[in-house]
């Protein structure tokens, strides 16, 4: 049940098996149906999640209804809504299985005392920020300009996991292109 996590950390840490059972021991398996909201548009977050098996995705709803999906982790990542699970305010945006998962889950409290005393712990915290502040500005600047093609070819390249384990719905609310656009651009490639 613990091994993608052990794992994990082993491959971002020096971690003795006494730290690696102290780490693992904060978390609880949650068994998940798909398509079930983690963390409500309105509700405070309270959990950091590990991907076990399955996909967690973070998204809003425009004014029209259309879905904007923000972010996608999958097995042996980890994924919360961190602006709420920081700074303990309204999520504004929902956190969602895309199909049914089984997460490893550590409340708010646990995490920043695991973080505040176990130096290795602390140590991979940071590189989660880096790594997801580093995606989320490539993104970012990779997508300023591109047309739909340049957006699925840069998907393709940067985060093939997209294109692999989604729906077209799903990756088109991602590149912010229609469903029908996606799918034109797929086969021409």
């Amino acid at each position: 049940m613990y091994s993608t996590l052990r794992s994990f950390i082993k491959s971002k840490a020096d971690v003795d098996e006494v730290t690696l059972e102290l780490i693992c021991s904060s978390f609880s398996l949650v068994a998940t149906k798909r398509n079930e909201i983690l963390v409500d548009f309105y509700e405070v977050c309270k959990y950091y999640y590990f991907i076990n098996k399955g996909c967690i995705r973070l998204y809003t709803t425009s004014k029209d209804g259309n879905e904007n999906s923000r972010y996608f982790a999958f097995e042996g990542d980890f994924a919360t809504a961190l602006p709420s699970f920081i700074d303990q305010k309204p999520a504004q945006e929902f956190l969602q299985t895309i199909q049914k998962s089984e997460l490893l889950v550590i409340s708010r409290t646990d995490f920043y005392e695991l973080v505040k005393t176990t130096p290795a712990f602390a140590k991979i915290y940071t590189e989660i920020l880096e790594l997801g502040f580093i995606s989320a500005q490539k993104r970012i600047y990779g997508f300023q300009g591109f047309d739909a093609l340049e957006k699925v070819k840069w998907i393709r390249e940067h985060q093939p996991k997209i294109l692999l384990k989604l729906s077209n719905k799903m990756e088109a609310s991602y590149l912010g292109i229609t469903p029908s656009t996606l799918s034109r651009i797929k086969l021409k490639l």
